[in-house]
């Protein structure tokens, strides 16, 4: 068993172990057991964080894979536990094995699933073994061999073609690549294979040709790629869209194009963020109301919903174009407005009207949003 001097990492994936409290439950449990230090990567788990208030609990470690939060620890832990909410024990068992594969042999390492009810020993001795056990018991969970590791990504001896391999997933599922939604699953395995940067080919799900346009290039050996929601949870009730994070109104305006999970980087310190597309537009929105940012979407009525239950910041304004034309709307206000740049400063009450010019004949509706 662990003593009090014990370093114990811990590695949180997905706002679902948070919004649930079973994050919170556990490390205070671990914490009778030794020294925690509590890491999550992520944009939608740091929006949990600040919905539940556990940002100086948690450290963050935002646009880190699981694996590579692993690998931080290392040096630091003596234990290192993976904590995860799955959608189903499969998917658990399935997400596990691919983290524990990509992040190598080191400290021991044990999972704990509370979508799956199970506990699960990737790697270590003896001892972790025991209290792998322990844990279980503690929890009424099963304790359950880990599942061999099976390859999830293959490329070609001359790193042109590029294979990435999603398993355990609900036919009917939303598969999304950094962000845009390429297709939706048809099979429980997805197979997305890329050629020099471009999407080719998948297998395992219906394609929306249309999404696959929007990925100009895409490094799939390194994509982000999910099925499903991006938050399958909500957090326990109301938060405060006061804006608590961030209150200074300023004249800086950022650009979002089908990226929202970059949307804390991309436009903290702004006032105002023009988002490109539907659900960048939606998830973007619900992020930076926590830091009181107002946003100016460009959408066409094309929502896939990868997130539920989002919000926007009042005062932020939804123009509406016909369908097909966000993405052209959005590059001419790209070009014509921010002159190819990230940021520029300009009032909110311009930017508003020089993105309604530029839309013109396609603009269908405006809609100010808490008015």
């Amino acid at each position: 068993m662990p003593d009090r001097d014990c370093r114990i990492g811990v590695v949180l994936h997905g706002p679902e172990i948070i919004d649930s409290g079973c994050a919170l439950k556990l490390i205070e449990y671990l914490q009778r057991l030794g020294r925690v230090k509590a890491v999550l990567g992520g944009t939608m788990g740091r929006v949990a964080l600040m919905d539940a208030a556990l940002q100086d609990t948690v450290q963050i470690s935002p646009r880190k894979r699981p694996s590579q939060s692993i690998q931080d620890l290392e040096e630091s832990s003596d234990i290192i536990f993976l904590l995860n909410l799955a959608k189903s024990r499969e998917s658990g068992l399935s997400f596990g094995a691919m983290v524990a594969q990509a992040a190598g042999e080191s400290r021991p390492l044990i999972q704990i699933d509370f979508g799956g009810n199970f506990v699960s020993l990737l790697r270590g001795d003896e001892e972790a073994a025991i209290l792998a056990g322990r844990l279980a018991f503690e929890l009424g969970f099963d304790l359950i061999r880990p599942r061999p590791m099976s390859e999830t990504c293959r490329e070609d001896e001359r790193g042109i073609i590029i294979r990435r391999t999603l398993n355990a997933v609900c036919p009917g599922e939303l598969i999304s690549v950094n962000g845009t939604v390429i297709g939706r699953a048809t099979e429980s395995r997805v197979e997305i294979e890329a050629e020099r940067g471009r999407i080719v080919h998948v297998k395992g799900a219906s394609v929306k040709r249309h999404g696959l346009e929007k990925l100009d290039y895409v490094d799939l050996k390194r994509a982000i790629i999910r099925s499903g929601s991006i938050r399958r949870t909500a957090a326990p009730g109301t938060r405060d869209a006061a804006e608590r994070i961030y209150t200074h109104k300023n004249y800086i305006a950022a650009f979002i194009d089908h990226s929202a999970e970059d949307a804390f980087e991309a436009a903290f310190g702004a006032g105002v963020a023009v988002t490109v597309g539907d659900d960048t537009t939606a998830i973007a929105g619900d992020i930076l109301s926590r830091l009181g940012i107002m946003v100016m979407g460009i959408v066409d009525g094309d929502l896939d919903r990868l997130a539920e239950g989002t919000g926007m910041m009042q005062g932020s304004i939804i123009f509406r174009v016909k369908p097909g034309h966000d993405d052209v709307v959005g590059r001419e206000v790209k070009d014509r407005v921010f002159q190819g740049e990230e940021r520029i400063r300009i009032p909110p009450a311009e930017l508003a009207e020089k993105i309604k010019a530029i839309a013109g004949s396609h603009l269908l509706e405006m809609e100010q949003i808490g008015h």
